[in-house]
């Protein structure tokens, strides 16, 4: 089995989580940055990777996931969100309605640090449709402790038993 995963990563939340997956994964396993993505063509299993922007995955791995036919797929994420959220479960179905025509093997998503600068571009024009709550507050904070170790565990696991499945 040839296994490519390619990730899509602002700040490095989400290179770091393609790090820890390519562990979970048998050899040969190419992991690349979507910006040097290889053809697909020559691989069994395709783990794609992303960040959430405004509810999908942001428009470099969008455009990638896009173009993905008729291959076993996984796929993993970060958001600023709780992983069990409402927001969260939305950001899914979105994903996976990308990957239409593959056989989707499955999806972890994790929280990871929000870019201060969408922070900062949010509260000047969306603070509106984004207050600053307390509860957000603690989500941010909370969000700055992610990708953790644990995070890392979780989405080997989860690979693991996907590829067994």
């Amino acid at each position: 089995m040839k296994s490519l995963i390619v990730y899509s990563s602002r700040t490095g939340n989400t290179r770091a989580v393609a790090e820890a997956v390519k562990e979970a994964f048998p050899e040969p396993c190419t992991l690349a940055p979507v910006e040097e993505a290889p053809a697909v063509d020559d691989y069994d299993v395709i783990a794609i990777g992303y960040w959430v922007d405004k509810g999908m995955p942001d428009a470099k791995a969008k455009t990638f996931m896009e173009k993905i036919k008729g291959k076993k797929v996984g796929l993993f994420g970060t958001l600023g969100a709780y992983p069990d959220s409402e927001h969260a479960n939305d950001c899914r179905a979105k994903a996976e309605a990308l990957m239409e025509g593959n056989e989707m093997l499955g999806q972890f998503l994790c929280q990871g640090r929000v870019d201060p600068k969408v922070l900062e571009m949010m509260a000047k024009v969306a603070s509106d449709q984004h207050p600053m709550t307390d509860e957000r507050k603690a989500r941010i904070e909370e969000a700055k402790k992610h990708p953790s170790e644990e995070d890392f565990e979780q989405a080997k696991a989860f690979f693991r038993k996907c590829l067994k499945g």
